[in-house]
């Protein structure tokens, strides 16, 4: 073959690997022996074939820029060297090992990055509402120290492959109409990392990694709720190999309260109050959540408010105190939604029933009808009826 490989191809001599490819995928698409049966255009198949196998490889490009044999002195390029199908199949899929040489082959790295790691946290709604930090114990893999993560015992170290060679890879050779093909498959004997452990760490049996027991900090920020995960990077399973840490994901659930009731960054409460507070109309002390922090020094903190509920006070009533629900991941604060629920008294002694009855005669209510309406609206709707006038 006298023609200039690049020329083949049709790419320049500082061409990078993308564009090698995809020259050579133009000009496979058109002489490949399944598209063009012609005899001509499979000689010239064979020739772009080489070329790409050639230009593809940085150690046969740099041997072939150089002017020497980039086969290392095997047969020439016109006289029936053969193209790699693994070549073929990556130039049209994309395809290519991770972690290998360039152009997707060569040795895998035994140092892999580690998964990440999932734990699931139990907080008080006050913690989710405001921050807090926690203590969590994990297990994850950590680097083995016996052997900084290489996997060799102390005082050895990982040897090439006698069966690759160090390349992680051997070629199978089979003949078929597209010519000579060559396939690359993964070492069966080093499993594809081209060196093999031939006295592993008696701590960690070659992984490079040991299953350990850690205590962490995990900060907590304020307005999280159930489902929300924190990430901490770095802190999930050290990889084979030593390789880097994935990230540690903890993921919250949030506890029930008895008194508050959480809607996004609302909160919920009921207030029973009697029949009499109601209808005269009260003041109402009514706790925070703040009220369930630990106390700090020089804390100014609300723990409490007041609710002026009117004469006449309805069951149902609601209250919106703004300001006063949950913060915000991003800011802002939601509202305390107060509802209040009269408790009519079911027990009453003779001067109760007496001083009853004669409000009732008062307000002529001995013989109350009922007003009719719709359908009950529940609890607070039946009540309503029963204390009309």
């Amino acid at each position: 073959m006298t023609q200039d490989l690049y020329e083949l191809l049709g790419v320049d001599r500082n061409a990078d690997e993308d564009a090698i490819k995809k020259a050579y995928r133009r000009q496979a698409r058109k002489l490949h022996p399944d598209v063009n049966p012609d005899p001509e255009a499979q000689e010239q198949f064979k020739q772009v074939s080489t070329a790409y196998e050639v230009l593809s490889d940085p150690d046969k490009r740099a041997a072939y820029d150089r002017g020497g044999d980039p086969f290392g002195g095997g047969s020439s390029f016109g006289q029936g060297q053969g193209f790699s199908f693994t070549d073929i199949m990556d130039a049209f899929f994309g395809g290519g090992a991770p972690g290998g040489a360039a152009g997707g082959r060569g040795p895998r790295s035994r140092v892999r990055r580690g998964q990440d790691a999932l734990i699931r946290l139990e907080v008080d709604l006050a913690g989710a509402a405001f921050g807090v930090s926690r203590e969590i114990k994990v297990d994850t893999a950590i680097m083995c120290t016996a052997c900084s993560g290489d996997g060799a015992a102390p005082g050895s170290r990982p040897v090439p492959c006698e069966t690759c060679h160090g390349q992680g890879e051997v070629a199978q050779v089979q003949r078929s109409f597209l010519g000579e093909i060559r396939t690359l498959r993964p070492c069966p004997s080093c499993n594809g990392f081209g060196t093999t452990i031939p006295d592993p760490c008696r701590e960690c049996a070659g992984d490079g990694r040991v299953r350990s027991r850690r205590t962490l900090t995990v900060k907590i920020p304020a307005g999280v709720d159930t489902g929300t995960r924190v990430q901490l990077p770095e802190e999930g399973e050290v990889g084979p190999g030593g390789g880097p840490a994935g990230d540690l994901y903890v993921e919250i659930r949030v506890a029930e309260h008895d008194t508050f009731v959480r809607n996004g960054k609302d909160l919920h409460c009921t207030v029973t109050v009697p029949m009499t507070a109601a209808a005269l109309g009260t003041t109402l002390q009514l706790p925070l959540l703040e009220a369930d922090l630990e106390p700090a020094e020089d804390s100014e903190v609300q723990t409490s408010i007041e609710l002026e509920l009117p004469a006449g006070t309805q069951p149902g009533k609601e209250y919106v105190l703004r300001g006063h629900g949950v913060p915000g991941l991003r800011g802002g604060r939601g509202n305390l939604v107060v509802t209040i629920d009269v408790e009519t008294p079911t027990r009453l002694d003779g001067r109760q029933t007496e001083l009853l009855r004669e409000l009732a005669a008062l307000r002529h209510e001995e013989q109350p009808t009922g007003s009719v309406g719709p359908a009950p609206r529940g609890m607070f709707g039946r009540l309503r009826d029963a204390f009309s006038h």
